[in-house]
C-alpha cells in the first residue's frame, strides 16, 4: 500500500509539471482546423480559427486585436500557405506570424494576434475594487466566440453573463468607431471576459459599482514597416 501510494504521488507530480510546462503551441497544437484546408485569407481565416479554438488548461482566450482583423478584412493583405494535411491551430497561427504581419503573443490568459499598430495594454480604471474582486472569482460557463460582432450585438449576448451591467447602451453614437469584436474563450473569469472585450474592440474600461463603461482607445502604435514579414 505505501508503495502505490509512493508511485501515486510521484506520478500526480509528474503529470502536474508537464501542465505547468505545456506552451501555446502545445495546447492549441492539439486542435484541429477541421477540414483540409490549404490556405488562410480574408474569406475563412478568422472563423475558421475562432471556430477551431477549444478549453484547455493553458489558453483561456484567443482574440484577433483590430489591426490583425484588418489586416485580413481591410487592407486585404494578410494571407498565408498551409502545407500540413491535417493543420492545427497552432499551425494556422505559425504560418500567420512567419507569412504576413500579424504577430503572435501569449499574455495569460490570452494568446493576442496583432499588428505593430495594435497597444497590447488596456486602460482600465476600477472605481470599485470590491466589485474588481466579484468579477476575477466568478466563472462565466460555456464558450464564447464574437465574430466581426459590433457592440450592438455584443452587449446582448453577454450582459447576462455578467455581475455589472455594460455602458454604453445600444445604438450610442460613442459606440459607431468601436472596433468588431472577434475572440473565441472558454472558461474565463468575469473580470477576464471584460478584458477579452476591451482588448478585441480597442476600448477603454472603467469599472464601477455596479456597470463596466467601455469608450473608444484612442493611442495607435507604430506603423507597420512593410519591407519584411515579421518571420524573416
Amino acid at each position: 500500500m505505501k508503495i502505490s501510494l509512493l508511485a501515486f504521488f510521484i506520478v500526480t507530480a509528474i503529470c502536474g509539471r508537464a501542465l505547468a510546462d505545456e506552451t501555446w503551441q502545445d495546447a492549441l497544437g492539439r486542435m484541429p482546423l477541421g477540414g483540409h484546408v490549404t490556405e488562410l485569407s480574408r474569406n475563412n481565416a478568422i472563423p475558421l480559427m475562432l471556430d477551431a479554438f477549444q478549453s484547455n488548461s493553458v489558453v483561456k482566450g484567443l482574440i484577433f486585436m483590430p489591426g490583425a482583423a484588418d489586416d485580413f478584412v481591410f487592407f486585404r493583405r494578410a494571407h498565408a500557405t498551409l502545407t500540413d494535411q491535417n493543420p492545427s491551430l497552432a499551425d494556422a497561427i505559425i504560418a500567420l506570424t512567419n507569412q504576413t504581419y500579424i504577430h503572435a503573443e501569449f499574455r495569460p490568459p490570452f494568446l493576442l494576434l496583432y499588428t505593430t499598430q495594435d497597444v497590447l495594454d488596456p486602460i482600465i480604471t476600477i472605481k470599485s475594487k470590491t466589485t474588481a474582486a466579484k468579477l476575477q472569482s466568478r466563472i462565466v460557463p460555456g464558450r464564447i466566440e464574437l465574430w466581426d460582432c459590433n457592440w450592438d450585438f455584443v452587449r446582448p449576448q453577454l450582459k447576462n453573463k455578467l455581475s455589472v451591467g455594460l455602458r454604453p447602451f445600444p445604438n450610442s453614437p460613442s459606440t459607431w468607431h468601436f472596433w468588431p469584436n472577434n475572440f473565441a474563450a472558454c472558461g474565463l473569469t468575469q473580470w477576464e471576459l471584460l478584458e477579452a472585450i476591451a482588448l478585441s474592440g480597442k476600448t477603454t474600461l472603467t469599472l464601477h459599482r455596479w456597470t463596466a463603461e467601455y469608450q473608444l482607445d484612442y493611442r495607435n502604435g507604430p506603423v507597420q514597416s512593410l519591407t519584411n514579414f515579421p518571420g524573416q
